[in-house]
């Protein structure tokens, strides 16, 4: 080992000794040199105890896989990537556009990057902004993310979120955008007080007393880590949800328009909601996207590919139980009439639109309007067909629609576009024809409604639906 003389034992007597070598501790060792070793050992010790500490704390707070499994499916169950996954982006990454009232906000990183991401979030940091909309940084969040929703999420789900998100997810480096929101509506400050005034406090949940189970379980998933009502929920000219929980009759009662869809009333009204599904048929559209009554469309597709027909059997029954629970706010029934299936049956096309259904709609749909159980939807008795606002029925015809593949249903079947095949007047008459037919009664469409919406609607690109 090299021998080096230390300066301030210059002139005296030494014996082999090595800066910080073992072997320098002979029977005679200077005491100065003896003092210097315990030093200079004590302050390495230290020094490798803060560089392995980040590693120790990672390993002590390294939950067991089934933490980190548990956590993987409530994100599941949350649609997390939905919002936070941009086309063609990588998976937690950010940046993909939604569209508000005031502007476009760009979804943040939630991958576990150090710099860009929530790498350096404690679980506190984690469940306050899940709970309050509060930010490590001190921000509030926009109210484009449902945390009023989320406060209702308990306590060992959110630590199982946090190790998913921590442990579970692959960091990516890449910076959030700024939203596109002009001054003076980009300020943060306000949403202090939206925030006081319409999000509640961060309290989780818990069930109802006598309550069933079931029901119980439906209600947790539906209205917090579901945050079905961010979107099937009306909202006030402020922005917030009309209601949080299914004690209000405006809850899950339908909502307005999104990127050109109307999310439609998910209670028990016979004509408008889920008053004709029973559980089965819940169960049914949310594992395959479709049922005989229905077919998901918009953004209930990535709904359906991304999150619920990942949903275990016993939690997609308990959610059809909850659903079942809410009752509707009209007497309307819905009563099939087989008029215009006589009359198309005939040849008859004297009816306005007739004669453009039986050319483009027909084949799939049928004369009876009753569509083929699991590949096309009904359209008699449809709430999406009858809803107050056409312009989901309006732009499906535009723009076409797909369903979601899924394990369960790996067939993707797509409905086309038929804008370069109709003009305005075309589409305004089959739809008014669609919503007046076979028992349905809705208003008519006129020319201007769709000339309105092919000039403004920009379809959103469809995600890669794959299993």
């Amino acid at each position: 080992m090299r021998t080096r003389v230390l300066p301030f034992l210059k002139g005296k007597k030494q014996k082999n000794f090595c800066y910080f070598g073992p072997q320098s501790f002979h029977r005679r060792r200077p005491k100065s040199a003896k003092r210097l070793w315990f030093f200079c050992s004590k302050r390495s010790f230290l020094f490798y105890c803060l560089l392995l500490a980040p590693s120790i704390a990672l390993s002590q707070s390294d939950p067991n896989p089934a933490l980190v499994t548990q956590g993987k499916y409530l994100a599941q169950a949350g649609d997390c990537t939905a919002c936070h996954t941009s086309l063609g982006g990588q998976s937690f990454a950010g940046g993909l556009a939604i569209s508000s009232p005031i502007g476009t906000i760009y979804s943040s990183n939630i991958t576990p990057d150090k710099t860009t991401g929530i790498g350096t979030w404690s679980y506190d940091d984690f469940a306050r902004l899940m709970r309050s909309g509060k930010t490590k940084q001190g921000y509030i969040v926009y109210p484009a993310m449902p945390y009023p929703s989320y406060s209702r999420i308990t306590d060992p789900d959110m630590h199982a979120l946090y190790a998913y998100f921590m442990l579970g997810v692959q960091p990516v480096d890449q910076a959030d955008r700024r939203p596109g929101i002009p001054w003076p509506l980009s300020m943060r400050w306000p949403l202090h007080f939206w925030r006081w005034f319409f999000a509640p406090g961060a309290q989780p949940f818990t069930a109802a007393a006598g309550q069933d189970a079931q029901v119980s379980r439906g209600a947790y998933l539906v209205e917090g880590l579901g945050h079905c009502g961010a979107c099937h929920t009306p909202r006030d000219l402020t922005l917030q949800e009309e209601s949080l929980t299914g004690d209000h009759a405006s809850y899950l009662s339908g909502g307005g328009l999104i990127d050109g869809w109307v999310p439609v009333d998910l209670r028990s009204d016979d004509t408008t909601g889920l008053g004709r599904w029973n559980t089965q048929d819940i169960v049914y559209f949310l594992k395959t996207g479709s049922n005989d009554k229905a077919a998901a469309f918009g953004a209930m597709g990535p709904v359906v590919h991304n999150s619920t027909q990942y949903l275990t059997d016993s939690d997609l029954a308990a959610i059809a139980a909850y659903l079942k629970s809410l009752p509707g706010s009209s007497s309307d029934t819905f009563t099939y009439d087989n008029t215009e299936t006589t009359a198309l049956d005939s040849g008859d096309e004297s009816k306005q639109g007739a004669a453009v259904y039986l050319a483009s709609c027909d084949v799939c749909h049928s004369a009876n309007g009753e569509g083929y159980r699991e590949a096309f939807p009904a359209l008699a008795g449809n709430p999406v067909v009858v809803a107050d606002n056409p312009s989901s029925v309006i732009n499906i015809i535009l723009d076409g629609a797909r369903r979601p593949v899924t394990q369960t249903s790996p067939s993707a079947l797509v409905m086309p576009t038929l804008a370069w095949k109709l003009n305005d007047q075309q589409i305004a008459d089959v739809a008014t024809f669609i919503r007046t037919s076979w028992g349905n009664h809705a208003a008519g469409v006129t020319p201007d409604e769709v000339a309105h919406l092919r000039k403004t609607y920009k379809p959103v690109p469809n995600r890669e639906l794959s299993p």
